[in-house]
């Protein structure tokens, strides 16, 4: 099937609206909520966390329905319904009078980004096999992108009051769904498509459907470590670098820019070279390993110059996740793709609803002078083992399977 570009210009665009959504929040969210509460920081803090882990438990139980839905009906519906869903949720934070809305508005906005496992089965559909992995490398260069573009716009435009962003971004986010229904075409045919079951849509049975795959599952258990080790960025960066280099925001904002765009150079147009080469297999294993070797260093470093040096190492971790999903989506078949990438969505979202408690928990055991030893670095010393522990699932997937060597395997 050859590859649709405007649609696979139109997808993303929707993914890194996706990720844009999320990081136009960070610098502006608290505040809002600050607002909401009569300025009342402790309130505020405490409601963060707790809309926070509302977003993700939504993600967790939705991205497996939306996937479900569009094995169903298709891709295209369930993506465009996500979308317009999006703009409304950004209209009601803009527009929140009480933070009972705000509660509302992530309900929403945890639905409808779960729109990641349509839009994951759409790339495996229109993509052949042998550049999969490349297919997937889309979705980690819309979240270098949107890593780079939602924060540094958000905060500008939270110059002019915290709402000024979310009515930037509904606006852009519903013209991206006008767009959308001129030039997305749907992707999956009729004839390959199943019926919805609930079963299939519930969380916890989603992942426990795996199993059916044994290399899918193995790879399941590396997809959740990846995503734990990977979610110290947001949990944990601006309070080590603050805390350990007396970073201020420029420097923070300078330095997260880094990892976007080196993450969008990497999976959009390295990862598919590189997998190519070497092999998806091979490609797991360099990607969690240049991880964990960051990870390492990252905990190790004295100063803070150094760190930059480490963010381009760090990036050649973003091979291994696009090699993960194409080995994942080649062994599944294509009426069950939604399926598949819904319940590693929802893995996605245990891995972030987990991430921030650890990392958090690890930074303050390490920083606290009752201790014996004085680590700041211990949580990426712990997310490195959490980066080799992920590349030893995958070798026991690999073992356990005896997956026959893909098309993309060198010889």
């Amino acid at each position: 099937m050859a590859r649709p570009q405007p649609a696979i210009i139109f997808i993303f665009i929707t993914l890194f609206l996706d990720i844009f959504g999320i990081g136009v929040i960070v610098p502006v969210l608290p505040k809002l909520v600050e607002q909401l509460q009569g300025g009342n920081v402790q309130a505020a803090a405490h409601s963060v966390g707790w809309l926070g882990a509302l977003y993700a438990l939504m993600q967790f139980i939705f991205s497996p329905v939306l996937g479900s839905l569009s094995d169903r009906f298709g891709r295209r519906p369930v993506i465009l319904m996500s979308l317009f869903g999006s703009g409304i949720d950004y209209l009601v934070l803009a527009w929140a009078p009480t933070i009972g809305w705000l509660y509302l508005a992530r309900i929403i906005s945890g639905i409808t980004a779960a729109n990641f496992s349509a839009a994951s089965a759409y790339i495996a559909d229109v993509t052949p096999p042998e550049k999969r992995a490349a297919g997937f490398g889309i979705i980690g260069a819309a979240f270098g992108l949107g890593f780079i573009a939602g924060p540094a716009i958000g905060g500008m435009l939270g110059a002019h009051g915290p709402r000024m962003p979310f009515y930037v971004a509904a606006g852009i986010t519903l013209v991206n769904w006008l767009y959308g229904a001129f030039v997305l075409p749907e992707s999956l045919p009729a004839d390959k498509r199943r019926p919805f079951t609930w079963a299939s849509a519930h969380p916890v049975k989603a992942l426990m459907a795996l199993r059916r795959w044994p290399l899918v599952m193995g790879l399941a258990g590396t997809h959740f470590l990846t995503n734990l080790a990977g979610n110290i960025y947001p949990a944990l960066w601006v309070l080590y670098t603050g805390a350990r280099y007396g970073w201020d925001s420029k420097q923070v904002g300078l330095s997260l820019a880094l990892v976007g765009v080196m993450a969008a150079i990497v999976q959009a147009g390295l990862a598919g070279k590189v997998i190519k080469v070497i092999g998806e297999r091979r490609g797991i294993y360099l990607g969690l390993l240049a991880m964990a070797l960051a990870m390492f260093c990252y905990g190790t470093a004295t100063e803070g110059w150094m760190i930059y040096g480490i963010i381009l190492i760090g990036s050649i971790g973003g091979i291994g996740a696009p090699a993960t999903q194409s080995m994942i989506s080649q062994a599944v078949p294509a009426d069950e793709q939604g399926a598949v990438q819904g319940a590693l969505n929802s893995i996605v979202s245990v891995a972030g609803i987990i991430a921030p408690l650890l990392w958090t928990a690890l930074f303050s055991w390490g920083l606290a002078t009752s201790n014996t030893l004085h680590i700041p670095g211990l949580p990426f010393y712990g997310a490195a083992l959490v980066s080799l522990a992920a590349a030893f699932t995958a070798w026991l997937a690999f073992q356990k399977a005896k997956a026959p060597v893909s098309a993309v395997e060198p010889s």
